[in-house]
């Protein structure tokens, strides 16, 4: 049973902080140090300050978390956020270009959600999470008991019932509005209308979320609920530390829009005729000739798109040779050569990559090649194909671009469902969400 609830968001004070596009930011595993200072030297409130640690005194020691939740008590008390004064849910929009270049709108809502141990079935997951890189995220959490930022997630809701409340109970005018770094337009807004919350908690209460951004997040604040259960003998199930914050969309949301991630693989002395004959034992090559390197991507990337059968299709680029092909790789094969591997995993595109072309083909290990930087991903194709010529012109062993297409939200929960994991890169929900728009205080 998926229980969410109202509270009583914490947000900037934009009288006492300026623009709200200069305090709040991108997720804090997508920031470099780069981005940090320039944020940074835009306005002395902004999220990094208190979500980033390195931004704290260096070393691991506990002065690093305790000068962010002093610094977070500063900001309260100076006025600089303030607490809604009753219990909320929040919509949250965003609309933005797709790179595609059609415009759409992503719809959502912000609540708590109770806790539930993968185990239950109630909140699925689809990637493996791993206990000991959340260490950083819990000693924060524990420090300052607050939520920065929310695991998104998504609920079935193909009559739109949801939103259509929301919409009802909302307030008119938007908390903040915000245009982001990638030109997305953020919108949220209150609901504290009993009716709306009622109508919403009562229609999901009997449904499955499924973690589609934020494993590692939603597993931190599993270990936190552990924490406090260990120190204070038992928790209520309505305890605030029993929930996270959470950005719940629609799975059926026409805005709803999953990248794919390509794979910029770095292969010793491999010639294009050479890659082909590895790869043909078991994949159809057609090559793709004619126009610049970057009509040739795009050439192969509209012909993988317009598929009409079931076939697993991949570009792959040379950069070396400036030759484009693409691989097309039946559903039989695959059951051939992956029996072994459960049904879900072999429908998906991602797993035929990584043990059928990586693997079967190039006899290369996934995770040795992360460990050799062997491998590097790009949600955009034309950043990847400018990276795979840039280490060509260096001759940096010989870099091949393999172009993917993005994984279906049915493929995405039809795996969770089965309870089993993809492998990694294998979903880029975009537009990612803003930390900073509303946080939930413990």
């Amino acid at each position: 049973m998926a229980i969410i609830r109202p509270f009583r968001g914490l947000r900037f004070n934009i009288d006492k902080t300026g623009s709200i596009e200069e305090v709040v930011s991108p997720p804090y595993d997508v920031i470099d140090a780069a981005v940090e200072a320039e944020m940074v030297r835009k306005n002395p409130y902004n999220m990094v300050r208190l979500d980033l640690t390195r931004s704290a005194d260096s070393g691991d020691s506990p002065e690093r978390y305790n000068a962010v939740r002093d610094r977070l008590a500063k900001w309260q008390a100076d006025g600089a956020m303030l607490t809604d004064e009753v219990p909320c849910l929040y919509v949250y929009d965003i609309d933005y270009r797709h790179p595609s270049g059609k415009s759409l709108k992503r719809r959502g809502l912000v609540a708590q959600v109770r806790l539930a141990a993968f185990s239950e079935g109630i909140v699925k997951p689809h990637e493996q999470t791993f206990r000991e890189v959340v260490g950083d995220r819990l000693r924060l959490l524990d420090t300052c008991r607050t939520q920065f930022s929310q695991v998104f997630s998504l609920f079935s809701d193909p009559g739109g019932e949801v939103m259509t409340a929301l919409d009802q109970g909302r307030e008119k005018d938007p908390l903040y509005q915000v245009r982001d770094r990638d030109g997305c337009v953020h919108t949220i807004y209150r609901v504290s209308d009993a009716d709306a919350i009622s109508a919403v908690t009562e229609f999901l209460a009997p449904g499955a979320l499924y973690i589609a951004d934020g494993h590692h997040r939603y597993t931190t604040a599993l270990m936190f609920r552990e924490l406090m259960a260990g120190r204070e003998g038992g928790i209520a199930e309505d305890a605030v530390c029993n929930h996270m914050m959470m950005y719940i969309c629609p799975m059926e949301d026409e805005g709803l829009s999953v990248l794919p991630t390509h794979r910029l693989l770095r292969l010793p002395e491999t010639c294009a005729d050479t890659l082909v004959e590895k790869l043909a034992g078991f994949a159809g090559v057609e090559e793709v000739a004619g126009g610049s390197r970057e009509a040739l991507v795009n050439e192969v990337l509209a012909r993988m798109e317009d598929s009409s059968g079931p076939d697993h299709r991949f570009g792959v680029y040379h950069p070396g040779e400036d030759r484009c092909f693409m691989l097309r790789v039946s559903p039989e094969k695959v059951a051939e050569m992956l029996g072994d591997t459960a049904a879900p995993l072999r429908a998906l595109d991602v797993v035929v990559f990584s043990d059928l072309i990586l693997g079967a083909g190039l006899d290369l290990d996934r995770e040795a090649c992360e460990n050799n930087d062997l491998i590097s991903y790009h949600s955009d194709p034309d950043a990847g194909l400018d990276q795979a010529v840039k280490e060509a012109v260096e001759g940096k062993a010989d870099p091949v671009l393999f172009l993917l297409r993005s994984t279906p939200v049915a493929q995405v929960c039809s795996v969770a469902d089965a309870e089993l994991v993809m492998p990694h890169k294998s979903t880029y929900f975009y537009p990612k969400i803003l930390t900073g728009l509303v946080m939930n205080r413990l």
